[in-house]
């Protein structure tokens, strides 16, 4: 299995990424009140989308319902707006860096590829839209950065198709995130149990970027293993733009990473002890060997003599023939814990 050196840059898991993308609607002053946001949120990560419209969309493509719905009708246009200044983008990272926050990007294209390259960008955060785009990957292994692989609308397939491309052209470390590209995704079809799919199917860290509404979707994603959770991320959700009606608000977003953080701590190592919180009741709770009456020294104990009660400061009650037919060295009154102490040798029984 890969070793997971960017994710072993953050000390919790799952790493946060608070999906920015384009909720800044081209402004770059905007984009910094995203990063301000993200950082007083608790994210580990904030996250943007880096294009020039003319590279990844033709004149003739249209928008997807979800875009519709904010009234935008071609797709062209709607990009151009969103776009940032490509020289905005190295000092957008620097901004995130000194707010204690990772930067990533998405590019979607060859030029915004180089771009986050050429800034030293920690991972390549790869759309589910570019999962087929096997050239691209290709470009993208070639920088051999680590890779963050989002699989929305994608197959089992087509994604061993994208690691294998991304594999042999260098990508040195890879993630995956099962997704649904659905805005917001309907409960049906978030299929969370795509998280241990491709978990198993591919041997590489796995996480989840969620388009559900609320936080439930996160947080399951989280106790089944999820190393990463992205989530939009907006600063008003009435303000125009594609993706601001889908994605969380700084209070909800704070209220998420809270609750990952709780579900987090609560699954603990998986290994099967008492946990410390438990050891004050162990002894109270569990039961041991009593006395059942007054018992006098020298009595040969049978089963008549002996109780299992609370607490559990005598003989384990799985020992309780071991002490059978022992003599008392000391009297017990009744319900007095019984322990090794108390029993000599064995009183040999005549048949």
């Amino acid at each position: 299995m890969q070793t997971d050196s960017f994710l072993a840059k953050f000390n919790n898991k799952p790493v946060i990424i608070a999906e920015a993308g384009v909720n800044h609607n081209g402004s770059i002053e905007l984009a910094r009140r995203l990063v301000d946001a993200a950082a007083d949120v608790g994210a580990d990560v904030i996250k943007f989308q880096t294009f020039k419209a003319h590279e990844c969309s033709g004149h003739f493509a249209v928008t997807a319902p979800y875009q519709q719905k904010t009234g935008a009708s071609d797709q062209f246009k709607l990009l151009e707006s969103l776009e940032l200044d490509f020289a905005d983008v190295g000092d957008l990272k620097e901004y995130a860096e000194e707010k204690g926050l990772v930067f990533l990007s998405t590019p979607d294209g060859q030029l915004s590829l180089n771009l986050l390259c050429d800034i030293g960008s920690a991972a390549i955060k790869v759309a589910s839209g570019e999962l087929t785009n096997l050239p691209f990957l290709a470009a993208i292994g070639m920088k051999k950065c680590p890779v963050i692989l989002s699989t929305g609308m994608g197959t089992l397939g087509e994604v061993q198709k994208a690691i294998n491309t991304l594999r042999e052209s260098g990508t040195p470390e890879m993630m995956l995130l099962h997704c649904t590209s659905e805005y917001p995704a309907s409960a049906e079809d978030t299929n969370l149990l795509g998280i241990t799919t491709l978990r198993q199917a591919f041997d590489l860290p796995v996480g989840f970027s969620d388009h559900t509404e609320g936080i439930e979707a996160a947080i399951a994603a989280t106790a089944i293993g999820a190393t990463i959770i992205e989530k939009h991320l907006t600063l008003d959700r009435g303000m125009h733009g594609p993706d601001h009606a889908a994605s969380m608000e700084p209070h909800e977003f704070a209220a998420m990473v809270k609750a990952l953080r709780r579900t987090a701590a609560m699954l603990g190592n998986g290994v099967k002890k008492p946990m410390p919180g438990e050891a004050a009741n162990l002894p109270l709770v569990r039961r041991g060997l009593v006395a059942a009456r007054d018992l006098k020294p020298g009595q040969t104990l049978t089963g008549k003599d002996i109780a299992i009660k609370r607490p559990a400061a005598g003989i384990a009650p799985e020992l309780l023939l071991q002490a059978l037919h022992r003599r008392l060295l000391v009297g017990l009154s009744a319900d007095e814990p019984i322990t090794w102490q108390h029993l000599g040798e064995v009183v040999k029984i005549e048949p």
